[in-house]
């Protein structure tokens, strides 16, 4: 099975949640600490658990999270 990797770029991710909704496999959690503009930023907690989906990524207004596949 192939493994993919979360980036979740803190200093754009305005804490929405969209991404933490969206994601199938519970991957994403929001961090208690803050960033630069005042908000608490996504991260991804279990990306073992990451199957590819790119879900979090379309749904962010921001554009801060990408996923890759390892290799690529």
């Amino acid at each position: 099975m192939a493994k993919f990797t979360v980036t979740i770029d803190p200093e754009v991710c305005k804490g929405c949640e969209l991404c933490r909704s969206v994601c199938p496999k519970s991957v994403i959690e929001m961090n208690g600490a803050v960033n630069a503009k005042g908000y608490a930023p996504a991260f991804a907690a279990r990306a073992e658990d990451c199957v590819g989906c790119a879900s979090c990524g379309l749904v962010c207004p921001d554009g801060a999270i990408e996923i890759t596949k390892e290799g690529e």
